[in-house]
């Protein structure tokens, strides 16, 4: 090491030139949102959907247009408006159909065959009065075209499957300038274009917002801890060039960024900051001894250099443990964080450690002597722990306990609109929909016949019938529609248009006419629910989000409706669609969460015991490092707050990082045995020259995750805030716990 350090100048230009480089490769990454990185791979109804999809066009292919008027729709001049946008839309870029009620009709039967009667008169208002009554009467569009209130209409854009940002942006960007072209100021969006501009742009606000306040709080921190300009500037400079190599890694592997993208930066940051706080404070101690420079840095990074890379190592197996998740979209957060924890440990060890003796010692040492308040508050504890050690384990079994009740509170009724940005117009359209059309949330049933019957028979327009009326019958479900769409509309168009008979025909042989009617008529209206060897097909119907747990308890009660009403000897119903595979993950969360929290735990402990070669001291190491972990999950019980997806990786966090601190004391403790020190008085020195240290980083991982506090995406609030408070209840164990257990263990 000693000799590597002899070409500072080197390293410190290697590592400028890698900062250089990164900074053109940033350019090249890109931000995403995609659904599909929160389903669970490999689950079957996944590879279920993937195949049906091949069938049918996706669930949410569609951008859904609601424009208000004042009091009421039915104003000859709004409805003018909305015919000419609807009519204008279908020149939309990725735009494949457009509907509205001014575009809608009826089939009614005559003497001189079928023929179509518009659903509504937009430009003759003496028959508002009598389109709004059939309307009510036949309640087929309300909630879906317009609502009850009749004072908003929507206008359905039905899209190209699976748009990327750019033709979602291209698409937007029309819709509104056709809007405001029209003169239509009133109105909301809704629709997977709509949730991949909003997502975007969040990502970049928080990447942004997040960045610079955790760097202001970590600055304020440094200054007042160190009080001297240098070393802030070491810090700073070593952390944004590790910040920088790190985006420019992601780039260059070809990474996007997704949601939890706004994370890096601060992850980056502290944990950086932790690493150089550890080395600087070896260093300067060292200094202060009048050890001269490269003797002193070759000694910190002999007795800190190992700790600090074990600290590194630990933290990424927290982060790799999420690749026990199902979710792409966590993974990659684990395997992106654990590769930056790396980047910023080399670059600590390497680039700080050169740039730290390019300094002269009186630039980088304080003339204030704050040796004696450290040392005065470190003893007072390391003496709490001396003389109360039965009260502190008391104390401890107590807090566990509670911990452990709280945490078997967790529930997983997460709700959609807790992912969007809080007071944006994604959220405030968001409950338009959810207020006035039941949500934008589509439930899916895919219909498959069997022996050698077809979807158009008689007999499984039943059966899919069964289930239909089933669905109009839950209170959170709306806008069932089916195949039995058409032949149910053919049996009213031969009734004189009469809301009491849009039913199924009773007898076989009328099924039969109408069927023939269809496959002439409708064909294209089939063709939305039937596949082309019409043995497969879809029920469609909009649900509200009511919570994941919720929804799951919706699923069960049709399946058995299903299981026990329809006969499964000719016909299959299985639900589908995105949002089912969404809300799939609440089976998955809490599994693969212990799963890779036991791996990491295992793998961890395997190191430590490798390292100490002592089986007790791993154990005892353990201990601190698990309460955090209850407590987190204690935390998200009591508070009543979902486990969802991006919350589960506040636990891999913690683990990852909370086990540090344990590391460095015990790194310390064992350094001093060694050397021939008694157990007692090799606590007291590990404390007086490693609790400062640790209680320093501790301090700006608390305030660097607090920042997310300053979030609009409430996920990383929730992560800020459990994350900071558990980091410091890991810290208060390590202080208190740690020692006692030492004491009567060792």
């Amino acid at each position: 090491m000693q000799k590597i350090l002899a070409f500072k100048k080197v390293i410190l230009v290697c590592f400028l030139f890698l900062a250089i480089g990164s900074c053109f490769l940033i350019s090249n990454l890109k931000f995403a949102f995609d659904f599909n990185q929160f389903f669970p791979t490999g689950d079957k109804d996944l590879i279920f959907y993937e195949k049906f999809v091949e069938d049918f066009s996706t669930d949410d292919n569609f951008l859904l247009i609601a424009v208000e008027n004042d009091s009421t729709v039915f104003n000859k001049e709004f409805l003018s408006k909305i015919n000419s946008l609807s009519e204008d839309a279908k020149k939309l870029p990725y735009v494949t159909e457009v509907s509205s009620l001014t575009t809608l009709s009826y089939p009614l039967k005559t003497s001189f065959g079928y023929t179509k009667i518009p659903v509504l008169h937009w430009d003759d208002k003496t028959q508002y009065q009598k389109d709004w009554s059939k309307i009510k009467e036949d309640g087929l569009f309300i909630n879906s075209f317009i609502d009850e209130k009749a004072t908003s209409l929507i206008i359905v854009l039905e899209t190209d499957d699976n748009l990327d940002y750019k033709q979602s942006i291209a698409l937007l960007t029309s819709t509104r300038n056709l809007l405001e072209g029209k003169d239509l100021k009133e109105y909301h969006l809704m629709g997977r274009s709509f949730f991949y501009e909003a997502l975007v742009n969040m990502q970049k606000r928080e990447l942004i917002v997040t960045s610079i306040i955790s760097l202001i709080l970590v600055l304020i921190v440094l200054f007042i801890i160190y009080r001297r300009g240098v070393i802030i500037f070491i810090t700073l400079i070593s952390i944004f060039i590790a910040l920088l190599i790190f985006l420019g890694t992601l780039s260059l592997l070809g990474k996007e960024l997704s949601v939890l993208a706004a994370l890096y930066p601060i992850l980056m940051l502290i944990v950086g900051t932790s690493d150089v706080i550890h080395i600087l404070d070896n260093y300067l101690e060292k200094l202060k001894q009048g050890i001269e420079q490269i003797t002193a840095i070759t000694s910190t990074l002999k007795e800190v250099g190992l700790s600090t890379l074990l600290t590194s190592i630990t933290t990424a197996i927290g982060f790799l443990s999420l690749l026990f998740s199902k979710l792409v979209g966590i993974r990659d957060f684990g395997v992106n964080s654990a590769i930056g924890v790396l980047i910023a440990y080399f670059t600590v060890i390497f680039f700080t450690s050169s740039l730290l003796l390019i300094f002269k010692n009186k630039t980088l040492l304080s003339d204030k002597k704050d040796s004696s308040f450290w040392e005065e508050k470190l003893l007072k504890i390391n003496r709490i722990t001396f003389l109360h050690p039965k009260k502190i384990l008391i104390f401890t079994l107590i807090f566990g306990l509670f911990c452990f009740w709280g945490a078997s509170l967790v529930n997983t009724n997460y709700k959609f609109k807790t992912s969007l940005p809080n007071k944006s117009a994604i959220s405030s359209d968001f409950d338009f929909f959810q207020k006035n059309y039941f949500g934008f949330r589509s439930l899916e049933l895919a219909v498959t016949s069997k022996e050698n019957f077809k979807i158009t028979d008689f007999e499984i327009a039943n059966e899919i019938e069964k289930v239909t009326q089933n669905l109009e019958k839950i209170n959170t479900i709306k806008n069932v529609q089916s195949v039995n769409l058409i032949p149910k509309a053919f049996n009213k168009a031969n009734n004189l248009n009469k809301a009491d008979f849009f039913v199924l025909p009773q007898d076989k042989k009328t099924f039969n006419t109408y069927k023939k009617d269809a496959n002439r008529y409708a064909r294209k209206q089939l063709n939305k629910f039937m596949d082309t060897s019409k043995t497969k097909s879809r029920i469609i119907s909009k649900i509200l989000d009511i919570g994941t747990d919720s929804l799951n308890t919706t699923y069960s009660r049709i399946n058995t409706f299903i299981a026990k009403n329809t006969d499964t000897t000719i016909v299959n119903f299985k639900i589908t669609g995105k949002g089912f595979l969404m809300d799939k993950n609440a089976e998955y969360i809490q599994l693969s969460l212990f799963q890779g929290l036991a791996m990491g735990l295992l793998l961890v402990g395997i190191i430590m015991g490798l390292l100490y070669k002592n089986i007790k001291l791993v154990i005892i190491s353990m201990i601190p490092n698990l309460l955090p972990l209850v407590f987190a999950g204690a935390l998200l019980g009591f508070l009543k707050i979902p486990l969802d997806a991006p919350t589960s990786i506040v636990f891999a966090i913690v683990f990852g990082i909370a086990v540090d601190d344990t590391i460095h004391f015990l790194g310390k403790f064992k350094i001093m045995l060694s050397k021939g020190y008694s157990k007692e008085e090799a606590i007291k020195v590990t404390f007086l020259e490693t609790g400062r240290a640790l209680i320093i980083t501790t301090l700006v991982l608390f305030f660097g995750f607090m920042v997310l506090l300053f979030s609009i995406h409430n996920p990383s609030v929730i992560i800020g805030l459990l994350i900071s408070s558990t980091l410091v209840t890991a810290l208060i164990l390590d202080l208190l716990l740690l020692p006692v257990l030492l004491r009567k263990f060792m």
